[in-house]
């Protein structure tokens, strides 16, 4: 996915956003919460983003202290491709499995996360090394 991406000049976290966006207005918060991203990696994504053209922070037509992430009409165009590219390489994923089995997982791995891993369950913080001088 990666590589294929990469083609187009994104990252899977940089369709990600702009898939996201698209969808309605959203938050860097609220993007980052479905991209399982950190803040500081919403915030070098979202500035990639900017930097491209494809995306810009705007206010929220909602909420005058929130900003949303919207999604230029380069960008629209852009996400457009990378699902066409999500899409291709999900396919070529599955497409060893014969069609009745490849239904069976994807009904399986669906029930999994809409069931007992829809909600994400926090682990302690790892602490961080101290640098070493060398």
């Amino acid at each position: 996915m990666t590589a294929e991406l990469g083609e187009i000049g994104l990252t899977p976290r940089m369709h990600c956003v702009l898939v996201h966006a698209l969808e309605e207005e959203r938050t860097q918060a609220q993007l980052a919460e479905i991209g399982d991203m950190d803040k500081t990696t919403m915030v070098v994504t979202v500035d990639a983003l900017e930097k491209a053209g494809l995306a810009e922070r705007q206010p929220s037509s909602t909420d005058r202290r929130a900003r949303i992430i919207a999604v230029t009409a380069e960008g629209a165009k852009v996400a457009r491709e990378s699902q066409k590219i999500v899409d291709g390489v999900h396919e070529k994923a599955l497409a060893s499995l014969p069609d009745e089995e490849r239904e069976v997982l994807l009904r399986a791995l669906n029930r999994l996360v809409t069931g007992h891993l829809e909600t994400p369950v926090e682990g302690p913080r790892a602490a961080r090394r101290a640098r070493q001088r060398g």
